[in-house]
């Protein structure tokens, strides 16, 4: 039913293509070197940000939208097409309180809810992250292997908690990303995201990436061989990106990062935002609830890749 390769994607593209890319380390300058380029190539993806700058001690110096110029690049990428995705509300842990400002923020800022979550490590209000990701025995596997340093630690799904939020995600977001692989073709890994789970009622739909946090593992990634593979399984890569981490050096952009977009831009494939591909997947796939066996599977070749790569 959910075949990896082959999709019909939409005006007869070849395979499809997006980036969610997490604003951690970025700065104003790297970003408009990087969605420069992704804007004259025609690829349309999608930007996380914090809609507001840190209150307390942050866990990263990436740009928030409480900086007007970043805030205005931002809504300029918006009305380019780019998608504007939502990376927690700050780079800090935030109680339920904060959260719904910071919600409030975001929609005002860019006139619209966030349709794309990807959850930022740092901030214990994450929903169902940590060990609360996976279930019975490979929760248990995933503790031994990380010295339980993440049992229980994120609290954003937990009724009562001061930094409960769970049910402002399942009212307000749509997709929220959850397991990364080393996979070109992110539907190889899971042919069937986006899925609900009812084990975790509190988000909508979840959906996977493929491995790209830095530049050397985004090289790698888009490779040509790569490239050319997903092209010919006509499949879909959605990256897990942080283009603030080494992609630009100074004001130069990586040269081979470079040589890789215009490779791919040049292909048959539909290039758009996360959010659009995951709603032609979600129409296609019939609003798929994931199975306990599919969960058995997709968690246990997740945390595989955990063990032998360090995939987030």
């Amino acid at each position: 039913m959910f075949s990896p390769t082959n999709v019909p994607w939409p005006g007869g593209k070849r395979f499809a293509f997006s980036v969610f890319d997490d604003p951690d380390s970025q700065s104003p300058e790297t970003a408009l070197a990087v969605y420069s380029l992704l804007r004259d190539l025609g690829l349309r993806t999608t930007k996380g940000v914090w809609p507001v700058a840190p209150v307390r001690k942050p866990s990263d110096h990436g740009a928030t939208c409480g900086d007007p110029g970043y805030l205005r690049f931002c809504l300029e990428l918006q009305r380019s097409g780019f998608e504007i995705g939502l990376h927690n509300i700050t780079s800090h842990t935030s109680t339920r309180a904060e959260t719904q400002v910071g919600l409030n923020e975001f929609a005002k800022m860019f006139d619209t809810d966030p349709t794309t979550l990807a959850q930022h490590y740092f901030c214990d209000e994450a929903v169902y992250w940590g060990d609360q990701r996976l279930t019975g025995p490979i929760r248990l596997a995933y503790n031994l292997f990380t010295r339980f340093q993440n049992n229980g630690r994120f609290r954003g799904h937990r009724e009562g908690d001061p930094l409960f939020w769970g049910d402002l995600c399942r009212e307000r977001i749509r997709y929220v990303r959850n397991f990364v692989f080393r996979e070109v073709n992110t539907l190889r890994a899971c042919p069937f995201f986006p899925y609900h789970d009812p084990v975790r009622p509190f988000v909508n739909y979840w959906y996977c990436s493929s491995e790209a946090a830095v530049v050397s593992s985004f090289l790698e990634m888009l490779s040509e061989e790569n490239q050319d593979r997903l092209e010919e399984e006509g499949g879909l890569c959605i990256l897990y990106v942080h283009f603030g981490h080494g992609f630009v050096d100074g004001s130069h952009l990586n040269s081979h990062f470079q040589e890789l977009l215009k490779r791919l831009a040049r292909k048959n494939g539909w290039f758009a935002p996360v959010s659009t591909i995951l709603d032609f997947l979600r129409q296609r796939n019939g609003n798929h609830v994931i199975t306990d066996a599919e969960r058995s599977v997709l968690e246990r070749r997740w945390l595989q890749h955990k063990v032998r790569f360090g995939t987030s």
